[in-house]
């Protein structure tokens, strides 16, 4: 690649509590060319450290928190940090993107990414301040949940400083526990939160110390005021920021697709609509530099819900009183857990029970869709692994022990509950979308909103690049759809911007890869032409790939659940819909082709050894 850095440049420290040590490096520059920062040089850094089939709770794994190339540089939405390490729910490839106000801080503190291996003798806690990094006593800490030791930690630490922490959950090994930050952001797939508890680590805190070198500082300040006028001018940045992302349940829930008591029906009640949601609300707060101010603090004393948790915690219970849908989102939030796991989890082990598939011997009593008391023992009992909590903190690796091996009643790919509450029998690129996805049944890697628009043909070819199917419900060019999404949304992680002013997410305009390779530009003076930051695109979702290919991912993985072939959706627009076996496999041999994977979907060896080259400073030519 012959595209300048600048004075862009990445620090990392890598970590090992094991003997409690602390080194540091500037990662090389061809490696930052590359992956450019966040969820592309994570995974650069995990494909490279970690060896294949290491028990994820292991002191042997590898927890990365890296912020994206723009992270604290004032450009709309760029908080953003990704946690990477192989996950302790699905044993493959655990990644989750975060906002808040920690990544901002960690880089001012002076260090891009934190990179820890290694299991501490006792509960401790990173402190990061000035370049360095201080393992510390956190044993006063641990067992507090997480609004408890965020304030503590505001006390004890500096109001300023911004942590990352885990809860109950984490520290009980909970297999789809998150890392948060502040009461509410969470990196909330695939059990992170349990690796890090795995390595006794109660939390990360970034005191601060400076700032960040800037190209054209003025330049960046234009550039930001102009893009922010740009962002705030669109329609839906305007309606998310009135209302947050409880407005797509409501268009879910029209078509017929919210997944409605663990997705045996595809409809459900009006209470959980964003206006509704909206009576219970203090106020709408933002994230570092946001520009939308999608998030809610509400009256109950918490923060949230969005649209995930409306879904998963509302209508895939079967729970549709307001305030209760609202307390069990602060509830998730407080024990820390991942709120989509949690909603796929009850709901698999509810429709269980239903089925007389497992019985009290099993639940220690009734348990039924509808009952808000029994979602809160439940969510708390899996929190401290006590009873039948104990048995449902092991995800969908609690298959054998739920009586349902093949999990043929949990709606989730590769061990990972599904965490879009959309129901993805209707919108075929949805499906072929989430049944690819690096990490399992997940929205945010590809998330084809574009295909409900009936967007004019001439748009899509402009957004596309060639010619693809309007209709929502074809198997044809679906691959091309969902490659595309995949690809810039692997840039906006990397870049450390959040999704919602990205190109294709939810609106066809919005920021592209033309405004990334400016903001680069102003920022750091690095020279990425929009066909370097295509390459790069590619070259990360080439990555995770080989990454998960080398911990066992093959074509049968690539598949959905059952239901979503065998069973009709019964409601709405939606109603008769669901995905045919051929045709979707038709449509994922498009996708292996396009990819330019074998049949088997793997990535073959010389791509991999051009994915790798970057650490040893070779030039190849990118593809």
């Amino acid at each position: 690649m012959k595209n300048s850095l600048g004075i862009m440049r990445s620090r990392a420290a890598i970590v090992d509590l094991t003997d409690g040590s602390v080194r540091y490096e500037d990662t090389p520059p061809e490696v930052v060319r590359s992956y450019l920062g966040g969820r592309g040089l994570n995974v650069a850094y995990l494909h490279r450290m970690l060896p294949p089939d290491v028990d994820p709770l292991s002191p042997a794994n590898v927890l990365i928190i890296g912020t994206g190339a723009l992270t604290g540089t004032g450009a709309p939405n760029s908080g953003r940090f990704n946690a990477t390490t192989k996950s302790a729910e699905t044993n493959r490839l655990g990644d989750a993107n975060c906002g808040g106000f920690f990544a901002p801080k960690l880089r001012y503190s002076g260090i891009d990414r934190l990179i820890i291996t290694g299991r501490a003798r006792r509960p401790v806690l990173l402190r990061i301040e000035d370049g360095r990094v201080g393992i510390e006593d956190a044993r006063s800490y641990w067992g507090m949940d997480i609004y408890e030791i965020d304030t503590a930690l505001k006390r004890d630490m500096g109001a300023s400083s911004e942590a990352i922490t885990i809860g109950p959950a984490g520290e009980n090994l909970v297999r789809f526990a998150s890392i948060m930050t502040g009461v509410k952001n969470a990196a909330g797939r695939g059990g992170t939160g349990a690796v890090m508890g795995s390595k006794n680590l109660k939390a990360i805190v970034a005191a601060g110390g400076g700032g960040l070198d800037i190209a054209d500082p003025d330049g960046l300040v234009e550039l930001n005021e102009k893009l922010k006028h740009y962002l705030t001018d669109s329609t839906i940045v305007k309606v998310l920021g009135r209302v947050g992302t409880p407005l797509l349940y409501e268009v879910s829930n029209y078509l017929g697709t919210i997944r409605t008591r663990n997705s045996q029906d595809s409809q459900f009640e009006d209470t959980l609509n964003a206006e509704v949601i909206h009576e219970h609300v203090e106020k709408m707060i933002a994230c570092h530099s946001c520009v939308v101010h999608c998030r809610h603090r509400n009256v109950y004393k918490g923060e949230g819900p969005e649209y995930t948790t409306v879904g998963l915690l509302g209508a895939n219970l079967g729970i549709s009183d307001t305030a209760d849908v609202i307390r069990l989102n602060n509830l998730v939030n407080r024990l820390g857990l991942d709120c989509a796991s949690t909603g796929g989890i009850l709901s698999w082990a509810i429709e269980l029970y239903q089925r007389g598939i497992i019985d009290d011997s099993i639940t220690g009593g009734p348990i039924e869709f509808g009952d808000y008391d029994l979602a809160v023992r439940l969510i708390n009992s899996v929190a401290t692994r006590d009873g039948f909590g104990d048995i449902l903190a092991e995800s969908s690796q609690a298959a054998d022990k739920l009586n349902d091996p093949e999990r043929n009643y949990l709606t989730a790919i590769k061990g990972l509950p599904q965490s879009d509450p959309h129901d993805c029998r209707y919108i075929k690129a949805f499906a072929l979308g989430i049944a690819t996805a690096s990490r399992g049944a997940d929205h945010l890697r590809s998330r084809p909103t574009l295909e409900v628009f009936d967007l004019p043909s001439e748009l899509l070819r402009e957004i596309y690049g060639a010619d693809v199917d309007r209709d929502p419900t074809s198997y044809l060019t679906k691959e091309i759809v969902v490659a595309t999404h995949e690809n810039i949304y692997s840039i906006v992680d990397s870049v450390g911007i959040c999704k919602f002013i990205c190109h294709g997410f939810n609106s066809p305009k919005l920021l592209k890869y033309e405004h990334f390779s400016q903001l680069l530009e102003k920022a750091f003076g690095a020279s990425f032409s929009v066909d370097e930051l295509k390459a790069i695109a590619r070259r990360i979702v080439d990555l995770e790939r080989a990454f998960i290919n080398r911990e066992g991912v093959r074509r049968p993985d690539d598949t959905l659940p059952r239901r979503y072939f065998e069973e009709p959706l019964p409601h709405g627009v939606a109603k008769g819909h669901r995905v045919e076996r051929e045709k979707f496999f038709e449509m994922l041999d498009r996708y292996y082709r396009l990819r330019q994977w074998d049949e088997e979907g793997v990535v073959p060896e010389e791509r991999v050894a051009e994915l790798v080259a970057p650490w040893s400073g070779e030039e190849r030519e990118a593809r």
